[in-house]
């Protein structure tokens, strides 16, 4: 990168709206001041036909430079996480309990950017910017498809700060980049007594452990050993006092898979253990599994389109391999079974920097990252709008 990327005045506006974001940080579906913020700084930046969507959301239009020709989104979403800040910054978040601990303000500062430099040099088609409540918690991209983002696109582009990179770095790869993300509930329901007399109870905790040990099981034993794959126990609550067997017991968890056999698999399995299990201990336990979000897979077609725009702006030795499977969600799933795109991991690591995980009190991406984030979708948006989509 050996000129800028955006104008200092483009800069100073994305730090100061990154760090308004940041400073004030809301859930999903409660983004009212932020969708505000996002409101005005597009209008700010030249986007005339700016409005709100599905309560929080946010949609612009940049008009392209040729009549017809295919119109491209591009995605940042904005909600932030109940987790206490801890890394010190003079702009932290004023909420305690809630943090930009994934790098969604950067993500919608960098899309305001993006619009940005779309309308000062526009695609052949127009541009939707789209800033999306709620990828947190998996329904942000549903509630936005819901609401017409997606009517009259060809192609989306998004991406994610990831401080496993050097500022300045792309992962535009094709295939699978994030796997599904399901939760799951198991209520055992037992029978409680005085903890002196365990003969006259039907222990739901002793229940509950043998479960949690049967689970490892799922992978470890039931699962190809060629596909990934994840069952984890998150959460176990039983009881309230030391000397009371409890009635019931509650477990939570999570299962990531990166197809839909091994996915069905894993589900089948849960049930079945849960089951088994609860009879042998003479209980009752029933099992609640929401679906949430699919795997997310980059079309060929449409990375190609990333992997060009990236190299344009931050040059093809830059544009880098994940290099691990990330078995993460990501709600931009959503979108790629509507239309095709690709979503980008871009560097967040200041040099010499050490990496910080997402979803940490600590974390906290470069904010040279911004530039970057904004120049490469609007890239991204040109080259997939100057082709075919199909």
């Amino acid at each position: 990168m050996t000129r800028p990327l955006v104008t200092d005045a483009l800069r100073a506006k994305l730090l100061e709206l990154r760090r308004s974001i940041h400073h004030e940080p809301e859930l999903a579906f409660e983004e009212h001041r932020t969708a505000e913020k996002l409101e005005r700084a597009l209008r700010e930046v030249g986007v005339r036909d700016v409005r709100r969507v599905a309560g929080t959301g946010v949609i612009g239009r940049v008009q392209g430079s040729a009549r017809n020709a295919p119109v491209v989104a591009i995605r940042g979403d904005i909600d932030a996480l109940p987790i206490h800040e801890d890394t010190g910054l003079p702009f932290a978040s004023g909420r305690a309990g809630v943090m930009h601990a994934c790098g969604h303000d950067v993500h919608a500062a960098w899309a305001v950017g993006a619009a940005a430099l779309l309308v000062e040099r526009p695609a052949a088609g127009d541009a939707v910017i789209v800033l999306q409540p709620a990828e947190e918690t998996g329904r942000g991209a549903a509630a936005m498809i819901e609401a017409g983002a997606l009517d009259g696109v060809s192609a989306i582009f998004g991406a994610h700060v990831d401080r496993r990179f050097e500022v300045g770095h792309v992962v535009a790869d094709a295939g699978l980049l994030a796997a599904s993300a399901d939760s799951f509930v198991i209520e055992i329901a037992g029978q409680g007594a005085h903890a002196a007399r365990p003969h006259e109870a039907r222990d739901p905790i002793v229940a509950a452990a043998a479960l949690v040990t049967a689970i490892q099981t799922i992978v470890a034993r039931r699962l190809n050993p060629a596909t990934p794959g994840v069952v984890t126990v998150g959460s176990l609550n039983a009881g309230t006092a030391p000397n009371v067997i409890p009635d019931t017991a509650r477990l939570t968890g999570t299962i990531r898979a990166v197809d839909p056999a091994s996915r069905s698999l894993m589900h089948e399995e849960l049930r079945r253990l849960a089951a088994s299990i609860a009879d042998a201990h003479g209980v009752r336990a029933t099992v609640t599994i929401p679906e949430g979000t699919p795997p997310l897979v980059n079309p060929a077609n449409a990375a190609t389109w990333a992997r060009e725009a990236a190299s344009r702006v931050v040059g093809a030795d830059r544009v880098v391999p994940l290099g691990v499977l990330n078995l993460a969600g990501e709600d931009f799933a959503y979108y790629l079974e509507r239309v095709p795109g690709c979503f980008l991991r871009v560097g967040a690591r200041e040099p010499g920097g050490q990496p910080i995980a997402a979803h940490s009190p600590r974390f906290y991406p470069a904010e040279d990252a911004i530039p970057v984030g904004a120049a490469v979708l609007a890239e991204c948006a040109r080259v997939a709008s100057a082709g075919p989509t199909a």
